[in-house]
């Protein structure tokens, strides 16, 4: 399952959600996105677990918890939207 996670300290790494996360179970990845022209964090990433009951645990245990003076928001990540429309 993938996982978008909001409001993180723009000191979160990669590997900060990482082992956050691992405390539920197996990570198959954890991504914070950064600005393309600063390389700066966004304050946002996704996190992807093998197993939705992990997922699950992880949401419920890291939705609203305080990081770094932020509590950050977990939810299931949203597939992306493709836009079709050709002008």
């Amino acid at each position: 399952m993938n996982m978008y996670v909001s409001n993180l300290s723009f000191h979160t790494t990669d590997d900060d959600l990482n082992k956050l996360f691992s405390q539920f179970g197996a990570v198959s990845s954890a991504k914070v996105i950064s600005d393309r022209e600063t390389g700066r964090s966004r304050g946002f990433g996704f996190v992807e677990m093998d197993s939705d009951e992990d997922a699950k645990k992880a949401i419920a245990g890291l939705n609203n918890k305080e990081v770094e003076g932020r509590a950050m928001s977990v939810s299931v990540a949203k597939p992306k939207k493709t836009d079709n429309k050709r002008w």
